[in-house]
């Protein structure tokens, strides 16, 4: 196969200048990209400058012959987001490729956690990831192309302790990527998640000495492809990690019919309503949410 190169193409990233969105930001700019680093340079938990991780970025993009620029903008508020993407147009005219990979980290358990937190916490996963993809998104829609590449987690599928936040964040973040992919069909805009593991600055605390090797440069070719002209799906979540690559997705049961229900029927079928051995899918694009209903409906208009 021909290498897969982005000549041409404009990404941004937002938390582009250190971990996980350096490794991608690097890689897209070898293969002819144009790149935005986005990346405030705070500390893990938001609060405070520590350096200038976007500039250092940059300056290593154009030592190896790339192109790029540094915003500093948050992705915390809507004008935050309008001016990154704005950085895109304003340098290189046009956006192909958006890659939301900023984040931050603030534990507690659930009873200790407070409003600040769990507020700012999604105010940069997840409503940073719906001001730059709002920004643009009726941009890629006129160009009749786009890809998005928003960033969840494990923790958004089957949460974690003391990640309340986080993990809610993760989950939405997953639903507001099908919405971008639904409305996206028409345009050749697609929109897929990658459900990333490194060891990254965000790995404080965690003790990995017994992790097998996971530089953040073993997730990036997943996020290459996702973000790449040739990528062939929409509306899917890839888990890369340790170096498996795999497939996310949700399922149903076939479930069980009644005209009607008591709580006593429930108690009584509750194996088979929870039963796996028959899973369905359904693929969010199209049409994922009527093909639930129609499935259900169906069982019901059989008896």
């Amino acid at each position: 196969m021909s290498q897969l190169r982005f000549d041409g193409r404009v990404a941004v990233i937002t938390g582009g200048g250190r971990g996980l969105g350096r490794a991608y930001a690097e890689l897209l700019a070898s293969r002819g990209a144009k790149v935005v680093i986005n990346d405030p340079g705070v500390s893990l938990k938001g609060d405070g400058l520590t350096e200038d991780p976007a500039a250092e970025t940059v300056a290593a993009i154009k030592a190896a012959g790339g192109e790029a620029v540094a915003n500093k903008d948050s992705v915390a508020t809507p004008e935050g987001g309008k001016a990154i993407i704005q950085a895109a147009l304003d340098h290189f005219g046009r956006i192909d490729i958006l890659i939301h990979n900023a984040g931050v980290v603030r534990r507690a358990p659930l009873a200790e956690m407070s409003y600040e937190d769990f507020e700012f916490v999604l105010d940069v996963h997840l409503r940073g990831a719906f001001h730059v993809v709002r920004s643009a998104f009726s941009i890629m829609c006129k160009a009749g192309y786009g890809r998005v590449v928003l960033t969840g987690s494990i923790n958004g599928l089957y949460g974690n302790y003391q990640n309340a936040n986080y993990s809610a964040a993760k989950g939405g973040t997953h639903a507001l990527s099908n919405v971008v992919a639904l409305e996206g069909a028409a345009h050749n805009v697609k929109s897929n998640v990658i459900l990333p593991a490194a060891v990254t600055r965000m790995s404080e605390g965690v003790d990995t000495s017994q992790f097998p090797p996971m530089p953040p440069e073993m997730v990036a070719a997943a996020v290459g492809w996702l973000a790449h002209e040739s990528c062939s799906v929409t509306g899917e979540m890839l888990i890369s990690a340790a170096g498996r690559v795999a497939r996310a997705y949700i399922a149903e049961t076939h479930g069980v019919y009644r005209p009607e229900w008591s709580i006593e029927d429930i108690a009584a079928q509750i194996d088979p309503i929870r039963g796996t051995d028959t899973p369905v899918l359904f693929e969010p694009v199209p049409s994922g949410q009527l093909d639930h209903l129609k499935y259900g409906f169906a069982m019901a208009t059989k008896r």
